[in-house]
């Protein structure tokens, strides 16, 4: 399973590469997300060269219970041909794509820190 807890807010996934495993992958992300509302997600695509209909379905579900919590999805290191599935799709605009997982992280904390009332801001 790539599903790991790199922080008590945050899950970082890493995605295999076949297109069935990604499904069951992203269904069960879905399913972690709906019993919690206080975690921010990533979603690395580093082994993934394409997604079908069925990933763009769990990732659209992901980000949905996501911005119901106000809580953010993040997906690095995605392809240029997967990008461009998303263009076409009309979605590339309602996700957030970053270069990598630093980058990732980064984006996590930075949102953080923005939060009003955040006692990381005194």
């Amino acid at each position: 399973m790539g599903i790991h807890e790199q922080l008590e807010n945050l899950i970082y996934v890493e995605l295999p590469s076949g297109g069935q495993q990604i499904s069951d992958e992203l269904k069960t992300v879905n399913e972690t997300v709906s019993k919690r509302d206080d975690c921010d997600v990533i979603v690395d695509f580093t082994k993934v060269e394409i997604i079908n209909s069925w990933n763009i379905s769990n990732l659209l579900i992901l980000r949905n219970l996501l911005e119901e919590n106000s809580r953010q999805l993040i997906l690095c290191d995605v392809c240029t041909i997967t990008k461009c599935i998303f263009v076409v799709a009309g979605l590339a605009g309602i996700f957030v794509f970053v270069d990598d997982k630093a980058s990732a992280l980064a984006t996590v904390k930075s949102a953080e820190n923005s939060v009003p009332g955040n006692p990381s801001d005194h």
